[in-house]
């Protein structure tokens, strides 16, 4: 009974904000519901309104492109836990630095990269000097590069938050293993790939698990940024569900969006649990 004392605010908390929200939104996928009118029985009519909105799937289309962004931070966040796991002076400030972006709120991170993408800065003058880009314009203007714009800023932003989990994963793998295999007359990219990689592969599901349901989730950088814009480039589906319910009041069809985006979140899920086979490393 202590114990249970103890969880009972965090669990009535839950409750509130997390367990009732989920069963009230699921109610509210099958009503028609506008905040001043009572919620209304519909059943699948929100559904039908929402496969039929072409809105929708463009959303769909453009946060399954998001996805991309995964497989890249996943590796970069290896890369960079390595490169910071080595015992040198000063390392703690490396650490840090590239965990400053985590928690630096996005509405600022949003408006510094919105301005550093604007024609004529920065970010143009590199690509220029590379011979990356032959015409100067906005990278957040264009339907072809919007999307990868606003896919940069969450890689720079999100490298903070896995490498330190990365780094966790790492300090965890016993020394002695990876000694005993450069003894052995292993290679560095041979302790790598045959002890490092496996040992990781708990933190790689994890960190994969999270990325890709946030890249699925993705708001508050269209939200910052682009609006979705120019043209719909970057609209993605929660920003759909978002319109639906703070513009349109059609908090049915929002609820059912999010409904999708949910079941969408669980499959990829599975996915990743099937690709790392649960996270366990062979022994």
């Amino acid at each position: 009974m202590i114990a249970y004392a103890f969880m009972l605010p965090f669990l009535v908390l839950l409750v509130i904000f997390h367990t009732w929200p989920v069963i009230f939104g699921t109610y509210l996928a099958f009503n028609d519901y506008n905040i001043i009118s009572p919620p209304k029985w519909v059943g699948l009519a929100n559904f039908k309104e929402l496969f039929a909105d072409e809105q929708f799937w463009s959303g769909l289309r453009n946060s399954l492109k998001y996805i991309l962004v995964v497989p890249v931070i996943q590796v970069v966040s290896i890369l960079v836990a390595l490169l910071v796991n080595r015992p040198l002076r000063g390392i703690g400030f490396f650490r840090t630095a590239y965990y400053v972006p985590v928690v630096t709120s996005f509405a600022v991170v949003g408006l510094i990269w919105t301005w550093m993408y604007q024609q004529s800065g920065p970010v143009n003058a590199v690509l220029m000097a590379l011979g990356l880009m032959k015409e100067d314009h906005s990278l957040l203007n264009n339907p072809a590069t919007a999307l990868l714009a606003v896919m940069f800023v969450t890689l720079w932003k999100g490298i903070g938050y896995y490498m330190v989990l990365y780094l966790a994963g790492l300090q965890s793998i016993s020394p002695e293993l990876e000694e005993a295999a450069v003894i052995d007359g292993a290679t560095r990219p041979q302790v790598f790939w045959n002890i490092t990689l496996p040992s990781l592969r708990p933190t790689i599901l994890v960190c994969s698990l999270l990325s890709t349901i946030s890249a699925i989730k993705v708001f508050e950088e269209i939200v910052v940024m682009t609006q979705g814009g120019p043209a719909g480039s970057t609209y993605s589906v929660l920003f759909y569900s978002y319109s639906r319910a703070f513009q349109d009041f059609k908090y049915g069809l929002a609820a059912a969006s999010s409904i999708i985006v949910a079941i969408i979140s669980i499959l990829f899920g599975i996915i990743n649990f099937r690709l790392t086979r649960g996270g366990k490393v062979d022994a």
